[in-house]
């Protein structure tokens, strides 16, 4: 299984880039959230993804948000693809809401060591790892770089929320996890602590980001207190202590089978593993929903006085099947740009095209098309004749291993782009261009024919 760790596509504008969910504009109402197979410890992203993970969170957090609906709106709307959920816009408060159940983790290393109040709550002495505490404790943090325990009263007096916004959110914290502790319960499952984040929408407070998650809870089988989270993942890096802490295939398989075994426990559904590549079924589901347009054409100009040769280009793309964006980088000026540009349109998820604009020494179709995996097509903004007879062989003679074509009229660089893209709905749009062209020149043949006669 081919892991997803990105959405590269730029049809859509990147808004929020997390550890693993990345959240990208739909409207103004709406944000698509993608959870990809990024896998993080101890506030990094782990070098070893984990393949299927970030299908497995978006699952079981549509699970838990229909769920949850009964105690607070959320942000959920559906689930659009394996990994995406559309979701809708919030203004999100910057603090994470900590819920405990028991004496564990980072709790518990501060009770050996003497402490025994714990924000609201004063636990006894004599206490045990692992141990269940007298009452469910919320324990918030901020989201900033660095995460920081924060207590109520600071939460108000920094301004991360009203005291009234605060209570309701400790309230419904309570009431949520009480709910999902239940739930667990009647599975042989234990919710031992999460996590919850609020906005507020046009519904007021809101849950949004997800719910009960093996990457947002901690989870244990309750006949043996095994971990089926991300503590598994946690406790082999500690333990092992590997450089660049990269992640055995082993260990990453039996990390994945946990978080499938707690979604197949907790609602009877078994992870799918689906023989088709996350891009393509990615691909799939947001062009048949329009969320993007099935190709992409990027236009490069050398420098912002190309833009009336560039506009001259685009005005021959159909709009229903293809994105046109425009882009500058100049070969000779900024042209260390070129491998920022390259490692992005590299990866895109819909097939795309370049077009490169740069008259007299054109170095920055060579350029691009020595760094991009993606067809490119030169077509200089010449003058006139006498400026193609100059011009022309900058264009022509490129290097080895730089195969850039190039197209002398716009309307040429457009039609020899779109076959390059090879989309089955355009190759219809072609055919129909050609027979009509066919059909207009035995019409004119005809006609000098009966002229003739």
């Amino acid at each position: 299984m081919t892991a997803f760790v990105k959405l590269s596509t730029p049809q859509l504008k990147l808004l929020h880039q997390g550890k693993v969910r990345d959240s990208y504009r739909v409207d103004d109402n709406h944000r698509l959230l993608v959870a990809t197979d990024r896998l993080s410890c101890f506030d990094s992203v782990l070098p070893t993804p984990m393949p299927g993970k970030g299908a497995i969170l978006t699952q079981m957090s549509e699970c838990w948000f229909k769920k949850a609906q009964d105690i607070i709106p959320t942000h959920f709307v559906e689930t659009i693809s394996p990994n995406m959920t559309l979701v809708k816009e919030a203004k999100p408060f910057a603090i994470e809401m900590i819920v405990r159940g028991f004496l564990s983790g980072s709790m518990w290393k501060r009770y050996e060591k003497g402490e025994r109040v714990f924000w609201d709550l004063k636990l006894p002495d004599g206490m045990q790892k692992d141990q269940e505490l007298p009452q469910a404790l919320v324990t918030p943090t901020t989201k900033e770089k660095i995460d920081r325990p924060i207590t109520k009263a600071a939460i108000i007096e920094e301004g991360w929320a009203t005291s009234a916004e605060y209570e309701q959110m400790e309230q419904v914290s309570l009431k949520l996890f009480q709910m999902g502790k239940e739930t667990c319960k009647a599975k042989g499952v234990v919710l031992v602590d999460t996590k919850y984040e609020f906005g507020v929408t046009d519904k007021g407070l809101t849950l949004i980001d997800e719910i009960h998650t093996p990457d947002s809870s901690r989870f244990w089988l309750a006949d043996n207190k095994e971990p089926m989270d991300k503590e598994f993942i946690r406790q082999w890096l500690l333990e092992h202590k590997p450089e660049g802490h990269v992640v055995p295939d082993e260990v990453i398989e039996e990390g994945l089978k946990r978080y499938e075994n707690v979604f197949a426990r907790l609602f009877e559904q078994c992870h799918p593993h689906s023989t088709i590549p996350s891009g393509v079924r990615a691909y799939h589901d947001l062009t048949n929903r329009d969320f993007i347009k099935k190709g992409l054409i990027v236009i490069v100009m050398g420098s912002k006085s190309d833009l009336p040769h560039a506009q001259a280009i685009a005005k021959h793309f159909p709009s229903k099947d293809i994105a046109v964006h425009f882009r500058i980088v100049s070969a000779h000026k900024n042209g260390e740009r070129i491998m920022e540009f390259a490692s992005f349109y590299n990866h895109t998820l819909e097939p795309t095209c370049v077009i490169a604009i740069a008259g007299r020494s054109n170095g920055l179709g060579g350029a691009l098309a020595a760094n991009l995996t993606v067809p490119v097509i030169s077509c200089p903004p010449f003058k006139d004749g006498a400026d193609i007879s100059i011009n022309i062989y900058s264009s022509l003679m490129m290097p080895s291993k730089a195969p850039a074509l190039t197209a002398i009229y716009p309307e040429q660089a457009a039609l020899a782009a779109m076959r390059a893209l090879n989309l089955q709905s355009l190759r219809e749009v072609l055919n129909q261009d050609i027979v009509s062209m066919k059909a207009d020149l035995k019409s004119s043949d005809d006609e000098l024919v009966g002229q003739n006669l």
